[in-house]
C-alpha cells in the first residue's frame, strides 16, 4: 500500500485538547479510508476524538499524520495545515 504522510509539530498553547480533536476528527470523517496520528511510537485513529486525546499532544509535540489512500492528500494537507497554524487559536 502507497501510504503518505507528513510531521508535523503542535504549536498551540493547549495541544490537542478536546476541540482541536473535534475539528481533527469532523477533517478525517471524509476520508475515503484510514487516516493515522502518530506520537512517540503510539498510532491511534484520527477519525476518533478520544483516541487524539490519549495521545496527550502537548506545545511542541511531534505528530506524524499518515493517511492510506493516496486520494485522501487533500484531508492530509487540511489536518497538517490546521495543526501548523495552532487550530485557529
Amino acid at each position: 500500500m502507497n501510504r503518505l504522510f507528513k510531521n508535523v509539530v503542535i504549536i498551540n498553547d493547549l495541544g490537542l485538547h478536546a476541540r482541536a480533536a473535534a475539528m481533527v476528527s469532523k477533517i478525517v470523517q471524509n476520508a475515503a479510508a484510514g487516516v493515522w496520528m502518530m506520537k512517540d511510537g503510539e498510532r491511534i485513529d484520527a477519525a476518533s476524538v478520544l483516541d487524539i486525546l490519549t495521545l496527550a499532544g502537548s506545545k511542541g509535540s511531534k505528530i506524524r499524520i499518515e493517511i492510506e489512500d493516496p486520494s485522501d492528500s487533500d484531508i492530509l494537507d487540511e489536518l497538517a495545515s490546521l495543526i501548523e497554524n495552532g487550530f485557529g487559536e
